[in-house]
């Protein structure tokens, strides 16, 4: 059975420890923010994550690139040269053109060498609801699994990959697109919960009243569509404010039991 690597975008929001334990290859994802280009490491080591948030806070704002296909091509034929095969599983193409480049990026590296195999599959996720897919594929990995096989698993499972969010600054969302009133919705103090439909985009499902409220409406989803809501793990990221993050973790806890839940910022 042939070795193979897994690779991701930052998008996964992974921790850069997790990603490292479990033996990921994981390129970045940049932002465009003042005057300089910051890539997307998982370990912030360009830009950090508070320090980012406290840009945002302060007005600035920031413009996001996908890995773009050289940036593919460079790191497949690194993996490629040592004899691995690779099983590469990108953010969301109805959200990013990341996946696109990294098909690219396969598509010629397979003729330049036509004994190895490059799987790209579109995990319709983001954040750490990417991560949560990649982690499971790196699970099955570690059983023994052929690329084939893990290929086969992601393709099978990104569709029951639920991702529920919801946010306390309603201008961010009219920024990238009319998914709220901005002004209505701050003045009313309504919170709207979204999650990722079935294409990978965002899509706003319901609204709340208040930042408490809108917290305890994503357990209340997890509670109504999760196909085992006792078991299995759980990943939550955050746009720095882990208090929050927190709170919801502790109500996981409080109705399911203990769980395997990882906590991490949005990237």
């Amino acid at each position: 059975m042939g070795e193979f690597v897994i690779m991701t975008d930052s998008c996964c929001d992974m921790t850069a420890a997790m990603a490292e334990e479990l033996g990921l290859c994981v390129l970045p994802l940049s932002l465009h923010m003042g005057d300089r280009v910051y890539h997307n490491y998982l370990d912030g080591r360009e830009i950090g994550f508070q320090d980012f948030y406290a840009r945002i806070r302060s007005g600035e704002t920031a413009t996001t690139s996908a890995v773009n296909v050289g940036a593919f091509e460079v790191k497949m034929r690194e993996i490629l040269g040592q004899g691995k095969d690779i099983l590469c599983i990108n953010f969301s193409s109805a959200l990013s053109t990341t996946y696109q480049s990294a098909t690219i990026a396969a598509a010629d590296l397979r003729e330049e060498f036509p004994d190895s195999k490059v799987f790209v599959v579109d995990s319709l996720c983001a954040s750490l609801g990417q991560g949560l897919l990649v982690y499971l594929c790196a699970q099955e990995q570690r059983k023994g699994r052929s690329v084939e096989e893990v290929r086969d698993f992601a393709e099978a499972t990104k569709g029951s990959i639920c991702h529920w969010f919801t946010v306390d600054d309603l201008n961010h969302l009219k920024r990238g697109g009319p998914c709220a009133p901005a002004f209505f919705g701050t003045m009313l103090s309504i919170k709207p919960v979204l999650h990722v439909d079935d294409g990978g985009h965002l899509v706003p499902v319901s609204k709340t009243r208040g930042r408490k409220a809108s917290l305890l409406a994503l357990v209340d989803h997890m509670e109504q569509t999760a196909l085992d809501a006792s078991g299995g793990t759980v990943f939550i990221s955050h746009g720095d404010c882990e208090a929050d993050a927190r709170f919801v973790a502790d109500e996981i806890t409080r109705r399911f039991g203990n769980r395997d839940i990882s906590i991490n910022f949005v990237g």
